[in-house]
This record gives C-alpha cells, structure tokens and sequence, in this order.
C-alpha cells in the first residue's frame, strides 16, 4: 500500500454531500423516503468534517446524529458507480452513515431507502397478533425486500437522475447490506442482473436461524460471477459464526471472509456501543432472550471505531477492485489483510 499511496480506510479526496428523494411505487402503493450520499462540489472540501457544517438528523427514540456530510450540498459533476444500501429489518435507511459517507467521499453515488416494513402498516409489528397474523407479517417483509431494491434501482437508472449535473454508471452498480440487509444483497443477484458486487455484512440467510431472526432463504441462482465480500463479527448472538460459514460456503462466486474479532451484531452500525447496550438492556420479547443473555457488555468488545474502520476499509477496497478495476485494491485483498488490519489496531482474521 505505500509503494501505490492506496489507502481505502482513510477518508477519501471528495467532501461527501446528502439529500433525500421519494421513491413511489404505485402498484404496492409504498411511497419510500430515500437518503442519497454523493461526492459534492469542491467548496465543501473539509465542510463534512466539522461538525458545525455537518448534516443532523432524529430517528425517534434516538437522539439527534449527525453525519459526515453535508445537506443538499451542490454535487461535483460526473459519472460515479452507484452502491445500494440495504439495512437490517425494521430499522432505518441512515443505519450505516459512517459508511455511507465514507464511500461517497472515495467517489462513489450511495443510495438506502426505508424498507417496506417500515413505510408499510401491514407489515408493522404488532402485540397481540395471532400466529397466522405473525406469519403473514414476516412472510410479506421478506418478500418486499428485493423488488424494494429493484425499485430504488428503477428510479436512479431509469427515471430522472436525482441530479442533473451527475450521471450514473449503470455497468458499475454494488450492494451492501447488514444482517436482514446483507441477505438482502445476497438475494437481489437472483433478480437483478445489474448488481456487479456485493458486500453482506453479518448477513442473515442461514439455514437454521436463531429463534427470533426472520427465517430468510438464499437460493443462489446467480447466472452470472458476483464478487463478495462476507463481513462477519466473531462474538455475533443473532447469526453466530456457523451461520456465516454455511452461507460463505454456498455463495457461487468469487469471495473473501473476513471476521472481525470481539464483535457483536451491532458492530456494523452507527454508535456501536449505543445499539449494542440499547438492546442487551431492552425489554424484549420471550423469543429474543436468548440472544439477548448471551451478549457480552460493550466495554468487553473491541470499539466502534475500530469496527467503522474494519468495514469502511475493506468494503472500500472490494469496490474498488471489483467496480473500478483498480489493481491496487486487488492487490491489498489477496495480500496479508490481517496485517494491513492490525497495523491500524483491528484485530481480524481473514477465514478460511
């Protein structure tokens, strides 16, 4: 990496900008909000990074958060790969900004909507359903996930772009998502032929789920070579590591696992320690306690910015190698990622 000046965990030459658009989808009858992040116009150099400039926002009951991006900042002209984020089941489109964010500032165009169960009444949770209501409920959340990517995919590449200084590559379209939204991305390449790689962090899909995760079925009708990168947390409750190897080993195409040491569920979001006692503490229903009581405190896991690192570098450095070509970020995968990794204080291992 330093004989090339390649460094996918630094932030990168581009200020990172945000804005939201709707995506309507009149034959569900689903309007969906959708948060894009985009390399933005010079003049915002450094405005991202302090915190005065940056962009803040509420999803209610947490406390305001701000982004490393800034507001309906003006776009820097040009044609940039388009990535789809996906987030975990009844959260929210602004999961992962610290990833967002870091990968519109290496150049590329993010996009997340709010998945259907969470624009969607009926695919609310609800106390007191029957089990045929419950079933109903979790059969129709699995079943939006893909055509809610197809659609957020129709209406960047096909409608009017959301800017009209900046063009989309449609030839360089990536997924990522977290757990229900890893499955998520690793499900869309049965569908979607336009999807070029992949990267599914702690991604659900596992034969046997845990009691309490949404029993998401992989089929893995690729046609087609699809890179991916499978992010795993060692110390993961909901989709322990036997999950992420039953998975790795199933997906038909070129791949890399690497596996976060002292890592829970959470470690792939925003304010880490936050989520992760948030919901160690929660009152929760009888089918999530396991789960719950096997998780250890927060102060005894690695931190969250050692995680933000681990996964801002390495998804980087995937997209990079498998939408952009570049042999330097080749070359940093199939080297010692540990000891790039460990260089900067995350301890990891690259299985098998």
């Amino acid at each position: 990496m330093a004989a090339d000046n390649y460094d996918p965990f630094e932030r990168g030459p581009y200020p990172a900008g945000v804005r939201n658009i709707e995506a309507v989808d009149a034959t569900r009858n689903r309007m969906f909000p959708c948060e894009i992040w985009y390399p933005a116009a010079p003049e915002y150099s450094g405005r991202d990074l302090a915190p005065e400039a940056q962009d803040e926002f509420t999803v209610p009951p947490r406390p305001p958060h701000r982004q490393m991006s800034v507001r309906d900042a003006r776009a820097r002209s040009g044609c940039w790969p388009l990535i789809v984020f996906s987030h975990p089941s009844y959260f929210h489109r602004r999961s992962a900004t610290y990833l967002c964010t870091h990968l519109a500032s290496h150049g590329y165009v993010v996009a997340a909507l709010d998945h259907s169960e969470v624009v969607a009444p009926e695919l609310a949770w609800r106390e007191g359903a029957t089990e045929e209501e419950t079933k109903a409920r979790i059969d129709g959340v699995i079943s939006s996930r893909v055509p809610d990517i197809r659609l957020l995919l129709e209406r960047l590449l096909e409608a009017a772009p959301f800017d009209p200084d900046v063009a989309l590559d449609a030839d360089r379209v990536g997924i990522v998502g977290h757990s229900a939204g890893g499955w998520t991305a690793l499900a869309t390449p049965d569908y979607e032929s336009r999807v070029r790689a992949i990267v599914a962090l702690a991604p659900a899909g596992a034969s046997n789920p845990r009691p309490g995760i949404l029993p998401m079925k992989l089929s893995f009708e690729w046609k087609r070579d699809v890179p991916t990168l499978l992010l795993a947390a060692e110390n993961d409750t909901a989709v322990p590591l036997a999950d992420m190897y039953e998975i790795y080993e199933r997906i038909p195409a070129t791949k890399r696992m690497v596996i976060l040491r002292r890592a829970d569920h959470a470690h792939f979001m925003d304010n880490v320690e936050r989520e992760h006692e948030s919901f160690r503490t929660a009152t929760l229903p009888p089918v999530l306690k396991a789960i719950q009581q096997e998780m250890v405190p927060s102060a005894e896991l690695t931190s969250g910015e050692k995680a933000h690192l681990f996964t801002r570098g390495l998804t980087t450095c995937h997209l990079d190698a498998f939408l952009r070509g570049r042999p330097e970020a080749r070359r940093l995968l199939e080297g010692d990622i540990e000891g790039e990794l460990a260089a900067r204080g995350v301890e990891a291992r690259l299985d098998p």
